[in-house]
This record gives C-alpha cells, sequence and structure tokens, in this order.
C-alpha cells in the first residue's frame, strides 16, 4: 500500500475534476454577452451556455421583481455553431470516461489496500483508469479551448427570433465554466499521469539455509 500514494492522489484529483467537469457542463455562464438594447434584456447581459441561454428580463414584472428567461437550444436549432454542439457531446463522454476511470482505479486501490497481490490485474486497471483520466481531460479541453477562442475573437450567433437575443454582442467575455473546465482538465491529467506511473514493487524473496 506504501508504493500507491500517487495513485491515492490520483484518485482523489480524478473525482475533483469529474465534479469539475459535471459542474462546468451544466454552468450556462460560458460566454457572458454585453448588449445595448436592454428593452427586453433588461440588465444588458445575457449567459449563452451550451444546452441554453438565459439573460434576466423586467419586461411584464411589478416593479422590484425580476425573472430569468432561458432558451434551450434544439437540434434543429442549425444557426447555432458547431462548438457549443461540440461541447455537449464531447463533456458528455468526458463525464463518462471520467467516471469510468474513477471505477477503474478504485478497483486497483481496493485490491492494493486488501493486500491482493495480483500485480497484472491491479497493473492494467491502474493503467485503464490512468488512460481514461487522459482522455477525459482532452474531452474538456477541445470544447473549453474552442469555445474560448470564439469568446476571444468576439463571434456573433445568429439566434433564432423566438429567442429575443441579437446576433452579436457589443462585448463579450469568458464565463465561469471556461476556468472551470480548465481547472478539471488538469487535475484529470494529473491524475492521469499520476495513475499511468504505477509500478508495481519487486517482491523481495529470502532464502533460509
Amino acid at each position: 500500500a506504501s508504493t500507491s500514494h500517487l495513485q491515492l492522489a490520483a484518485f482523489a484529483l480524478g473525482t475533483v475534476g469529474w465534479i469539475l467537469c459535471t459542474i462546468s457542463m451544466g454552468t450556462v455562464e460560458w460566454r457572458v454577452w454585453h448588449v445595448d438594447n436592454t428593452t427586453i434584456i433588461s440588465s444588458g447581459i445575457a449567459w449563452v451556455g451550451i444546452w441554453k441561454v438565459c439573460f434576466i428580463s423586467y419586461l411584464h414584472i411589478s416593479p422590484g421583481y425580476k425573472e430569468q428567461f432561458c432558451h434551450k437550444f434544439s437540434g434543429y436549432d442549425f444557426s447555432i455553431p458547431y462548438e457549443i454542439y461540440a461541447a455537449q457531446g464531447l463533456l458528455l463522454i468526458a463525464m463518462f470516461m471520467g467516471l469510468l476511470g474513477l471505477t477503474a482505479t478504485v478497483f486497483a486501490l481496493r485490491n492494493v489496500y486488501m493486500g491482493i497481490t495480483h500485480k497484472t490485474l491491479i497493473t492494467r486497471f491502474f493503467l485503464v483508469g490512468g488512460f481514461l483520466y487522459v482522455f477525459a481531460g482532452l474531452c474538456i479541453l477541445i470544447p473549453v479551448s474552442w469555445n474560448f477562442y470564439s469568446v476571444t475573437q468576439n463571434q456573433s450567433i445568429a439566434f433564432p427570433p423566438s429567442y429575443y437575443m441579437p446576433s452579436s454582442p457589443a462585448a463579450q467575455e469568458a464565463g465561469a465554466a471556461i476556468p472551470i473546465g480548465i481547472v478539471a482538465v488538469i487535475l484529470l491529467l494529473l491524475s492521469g499521469t499520476f495513475s499511468l506511473s504505477y509500478r508495481f514493487p519487486v517482491m523481495e524473496t529470502t532464502v533460509r539455509k
């Protein structure tokens, strides 16, 4: 068990990375749009996520009250850029692969700490867990980088009229989901590196005369 401290750290980091992946996937603040027309988007700020777009509106609301309006993306919205739909699929894959990686690591650690000296089984499960962590991290890295690039280029989106969103913002910035995703990538890649570095200890045998 004393030889698997890095792999135990890999499980801890992988767990946090997987949680951050799910948080990033569910967070709507991937892109923060600042708009000039506040007729409907009263606060002048809209949040563009990978599943929906939301904004605060005071329209038809009693004074002192506000309401958040959200429009979910559908597969029929061909105007939605590819990086948003790619992020949906890749983050779902990352969440599933990360969960499998955690399962493989738990199984290997269980054998180590229970004293089961099955070298091939333990090593293979650590290797599988490591590859799954790395794969999950890369699946997160692609949509995070792609969407961050779109933000830096201030790219527009031709939303359908029913969304009540302008086609381009006055300015936009990266939302909270992107740094959360970056941290998840770092933790998962570290987890994969630690898991892949496992070496089964050489068992010393003493010969009695």
